[in-house]
């Protein structure tokens, strides 16, 4: 017995009933996403990038639009947590809005890591948006590579 194909080049290899299928998904998620009225900040979790490197964490939070001062991150333990506000921008009554798409609220973002970072260990710079944090890892994370030397022959019995 074969499986149906879901993802083929050829309309005529589908069968009907999942062409239909995915029509009403892409349907159902085109209205979704046309309903959401919160983009990126003020939905309660920037969007956040994480790399490791040999002796530290780097993560990255895209906060457009909030200052400095509205930002906090803190450590609980290993929870690594950002969170603050961005305010609205005052308005001049002046124009006619057809449409604005800029959110404001608070926003929240947290993340466990593999470590306990020690006192210290984050160093936090906020620059054009972005906020950048390296978070030292303490010298008991740190992977190191120990190199086993091979002995020729059989290994020593043991003895009873």
């Amino acid at each position: 017995m074969s499986l149906p194909r879901l993802w083929t080049r050829s309309q005529e290899l589908t069968p009907d009933a999942f062409r239909a299928m995915r029509r009403e998904m892409a349907n159902a998620f085109r209205a979704f996403d046309q309903n959401s009225s919160s983009p990126d900040i003020g939905a309660g979790a920037p969007a956040i990038s994480v790399a490791e490197t040999n002796d530290a964490l780097e993560v990255t939070a895209e906060l457009p639009g909030v200052d400095e001062k509205d930002i906090k991150v803190s450590l609980d333990d290993n929870q690594l947590i950002i969170s603050g506000e961005k305010k609205a921008e005052s308005r001049k009554e002046e124009k006619y809005w057809h449409v604005e798409e800029r959110s404001y609220g608070s926003f929240y973002r947290s993340m466990f890591l593999p470590f306990e970072p020690e006192d210290g260990a984050v160093d936090a710079h906020f620059d054009k948006g972005v906020l950048h944090l390296t978070i030292k890892k303490p010298a008991k994370a740190i992977k190191t590579t120990k190199t086993i030397n091979i002995k020729s022959g059989a290994a020593p019995s043991k003895a009873a």
